[in-house]
């Protein structure tokens, strides 16, 4: 048996931004915190978006390149202290990660590690919280759509807080919003996107539904990223792109696997703070090889949409919009690396990987992308 589930009100489409003010007043949201970050703020896209609106509203701009507890409760606590009723996330999936789990204090109690999935956290989350608008800046992680905030805690751990609950209220996707992102910014979260839609394929639980969407957003992302990476202003790549990323999210609630088992531990050492895309993109191709012989036919789908073997297609796609060479190139060390296959078996995500993924094999894997 499956159980099969979708998802949160979405507005797709070039200008929708435009309708925020009508959407916060769907919601009955007076005065929103939008969360944010300050690489965002300084191009002058959050100032454009609020001035949008006519009610006030109080802003963070705070949120690091992989979000943490800190860095929520500081959120939580302008949140407060302006009398706020709702969150808009503006951003990456950093920011709207983030939003998300302020939006979660809402309602609970900290810390957040004892609402994350492994630590049997699903049950502990209702939905007398808040209510959010999602309004995504890049095409990568989805998380506009996606249950999910991913959040270093406390502790150190970069750890999934999933729920139904966490769905944002509405997510507002405008393509326009990512006409001005870098090219390598555009290439780094694509990959995360092109991720998503990989693993949630090959992952082994019935759901067809998903597996035919994330076919889709296979299609579009693998088609446009190229164009969307050489150039920026294209609006069908944007749009393609963003669709992509949406779509991958919407999938991979069927769950994911031995990627994002290793890159949430990679991206928790605050040493190198690694961007969650790159990493994805750099250890697809040997975890696809790792999981060939257990995939069956779904090894030639991929190879029928990507127009070779999908391992060499993607390590051929990655050097073409310039990802890193391997996880040495990007500061990774052998101790790290040992040190992370131990915390890929902790992780959600590796329960969900279609073959069956030890400690060994872990590290494995990331000797071969090194």
């Amino acid at each position: 048996m499956s159980t099969i589930s979708y998802l949160t009100r979405i507005e797709f489409g070039e200008g929708q931004v435009a309708r925020l003010p009508e959407l916060l007043g769907v919601l009955g949201v007076k005065k929103p915190l939008i969360a944010t970050d300050k690489g965002l703020v300084a191009t002058g896209l959050v100032a454009r978006i609020s001035a949008l609106l006519s009610q006030p509203f109080a802003m963070f701009d705070g949120t690091p390149a992989n979000p943490t507890e800190e860095a929520v409760l500081a959120a939580y606590e302008v949140y407060k202290a302006n009398g706020c009723d709702g969150v808009i996330g503006l951003g990456g999936g950093s920011a709207l990660d983030l939003a998300k789990a302020v939006r979660l204090l809402t309602g609970h109690d900290g810390p957040l590690a004892q609402y994350a999935l492994v630590a049997g956290g699903l049950a502990r989350i209702h939905g007398r919280i808040c209510p959010m608008i999602a309004v995504p800046t890049t095409s990568g992680t989805g998380s506009e759509v996606g249950r999910a905030a991913v959040i270093i805690t406390a502790e150190g751990r970069k750890l999934g807080i999933i729920s139904p609950h966490m769905l944002p209220s509405i997510a507002l996707c405008d393509p326009e919003l990512t006409y001005g992102l870098p090219a390598g910014l555009t290439a780094a979260t694509g990959m995360d996107a092109i991720s998503h839609c990989l693993e949630t394929f090959m992952a082994s639980a019935y759901n067809p539904p998903a597996d035919a969407i994330a076919m889709d957003g296979l299609r579009r992302g693998w088609g446009a990223i190229r164009t969307a990476v050489s150039n920026g202003a294209d609006k069908a790549a944007r749009n393609d792109m963003m669709m992509c990323a949406l779509e991958g999210a919407m999938a991979f609630q069927k769950g994911l696997g031995a990627v994002h088992a290793l890159t949430h531990p990679l991206g928790a050492i605050r040493s190198l703070n690694l961007h969650h895309g790159t990493l994805n993109a750099v250890l697809m191709p040997a975890v696809l090889r790792f999981n060939r012989s257990v995939i069956g036919a779904k090894w030639d789908a991929l190879a029928a949409v990507l127009g070779d073997a999908p391992d060499k297609a993607i390590a051929e796609l990655n050097a073409s919009i310039g990802m890193p060479s391997g996880l040495k190139a990007m500061g990774v060390t052998l101790a790290m690396m040992e040190q992370v296959s131990h915390e890929a078996m902790k992780d959600h995500c590796h329960a969900t990987n279609p073959r069956a993924a030890t400690v060994e094999d872990y590290l494995a894997i990331m000797k071969e992308a090194a």
